[in-house]
């Protein structure tokens, strides 16, 4: 059998953090955060997926230690940041002030974007709210957080995985399936353990189910992270990502003339490659790199490879 070793070796080898600790953000929020490789290095934060789903060793190795100082941190909710699993106070608006607290607190003048998924979305919300802090950005599994994007996810993404849906649906009262945002929202809400951990579990089970190309039996099993991805993820979808409507593309601007890097799989169900299009249209000069074999996952061999590939084109920024 292959190990770790043997599969990843697109990826650098792993190392451990330089240093870490927590940054106090109002509303009783405490944000965990890190920093590994060169402490001089061009700086890089990394901007975790869900929302909710929370930073992983793993993170640090798309990234050259020589040439990067490398940032992971949890957002507010998420991972190792304190409380666990809350939505009070977790808004798009709240988590662009952490990220500027964070650059703040670590003297870092400005940084390179990395992120994926609903990462790729704080990473244009953060941009286009501060582009004199952004080095450049690259971006993976575009998610610009429009209402069709959102029905997709809940409704259609069983058009391609009819057995995930059937279950996602299936965990419900029949009575409850009409809607299911609202259904699931009030369940992963709900202060019983009984009532939110199953709910959870269904849907990061089903979510997991839709990420890859090549599907993989995905065991039901409730992992440290579920609860917070669930529910927070619910909780920004019920608020419309605490976004105007058509806000990230109408804002694109903004970034114009930044280094840009876009990396999406051909066939990602979990977030379109339309999204990426669009983007990319919108976007003058941006590198878009689609992966012909592979979905949504950050993991398969051509998106990591896709990835490691940027963050070594723009080693030279800082």
């Amino acid at each position: 059998m292959k190990g770790e070793r043997d599969i990843l070796t697109d990826l650098y080898p792993p190392i451990e953090a330089n240093r870490q600790g927590w940054l106090s953000v109002g509303h009783g929020h405490r944000l965990y955060w890190e920093e590994s490789g060169d402490p001089w290095g061009t700086p890089v934060v990394f901007l975790h997926g869900g929302p909710g789903a929370g930073c992983a060793p793993m993170h640090r190795r798309f990234f050259d230690p020589r040439h990067y100082r490398i940032v992971l941190f949890d957002q507010r909710g998420s991972g190792r940041s304190m409380p666990y699993a809350s939505i009070s106070h977790n808004t798009t608006p709240l988590l662009i002030a952490d990220l500027e607290a964070l650059r703040q607190h670590l003297g870092i003048e400005r940084w390179l974007l990395f992120g994926g998924s609903w990462g790729s979305t704080l990473a244009l919300a953060y941009g286009e709210a501060h582009p004199n802090r952004c080095l450049g950005l690259i971006l993976r599994g575009i998610f610009l957080f429009r209402p069709d994007e959102v029905d997709w996810f809940l409704n259609r993404m069983e058009q391609f995985y009819p057995e995930a849906g059937r279950a996602f649906r299936d965990h419900l009262p029949e009575e409850d399936r009409h809607d299911l945002l609202a259904a699931y929202h009030r369940r992963l809400t709900d202060p019983d353990p009984a009532i939110h951990l199953p709910a959870a579990q269904a849907w990061c089970t089903y979510e997991e189910s839709c990420s890859r190309l090549l599907a993989e039996p995905v065991e039901p099993r409730m992992s440290a992270t579920a609860l917070a991805m669930a529910r927070i993820e619910a909780h920004y979808m019920v608020h419309k990502g605490f976004l105007e409507e058509n806000q990230l593309l109408n804002n694109i601007h903004r970034l114009h003339g930044k280094p840009a890097t876009i990396v999406q799989g051909r066939y990602d169900v979990v977030c379109p490659i339309i999204n990426a299009d669009r983007l990319a249209r919108a976007w003058p000069g941006t590198t878009y790199r689609i992966i012909a074999d592979a979905g949504h996952s950050a993991m398969e061999p051509g998106v990591r490879s896709a990835l490691v590939s940027a963050t070594n084109h723009y080693r030279a920024l800082g």
